[in-house]
């Protein structure tokens, strides 16, 4: 079988494709962080609020409550941009399909328990994902900058 060239075709590049995979491996290490850091933040907010491991557990919050699982949700997108802006060598595109993905992942479980929980919730949360995750990378940029 002979193979066809294609116009305007550009070959598959070990450069080309070693980018791919550290983007690919990126967005994964950033979504690994989000899921580490909000572990950890919830399980720091059940041993330190009282009676917080109940209001989760019949998803009964207070107004505090919900605002800490926001504080929670943006400290863990601002984490997974800086971890995909540092492994994607403080490129942005890393970042923004890790916010892409997470907007992907956490709109269905948004959807399922929108009823349980205020529209204003669901939309701060929803609509910060991508911006904070691109927030996070920027600061990456920022901090690990080199100094002349």
């Amino acid at each position: 079988m002979e193979t066809i060239p294609l116009q305007n075709a550009q070959p598959d590049t070990p450069s080309r494709s070693y980018a791919t995979f550290k983007t690919v491996g990126a967005v994964i290490a950033a979504i690994v962080t989000w899921i580490f850091v909000a572990t950890v933040l919830n399980l720091a907010l059940r041993a330190l609020w009282p009676h917080y491991h109940e209001a989760e557990t019949a998803f009964n919050f207070t107004f505090a409550m919900k605002l800490a699982r926001l504080v929670l949700g943006a400290t863990s997108s601002l984490g997974a941009g800086f971890v995909a802006a540092w492994i994607g060598r403080g490129r942005m595109k890393a970042a923004t399909l890790t916010g892409i993905v997470l907007l992907g992942l956490f709109i269905p479980n948004h959807y399922l328990l929108w009823g349980k929980l205020p529209v204003w919730y669901h939309l701060t949360f929803l609509v910060s994902l991508l911006p904070l995750t691109l927030l996070g990378a920027a600061l990456n940029r920022r901090t690990c900058r080199k100094v002349p």
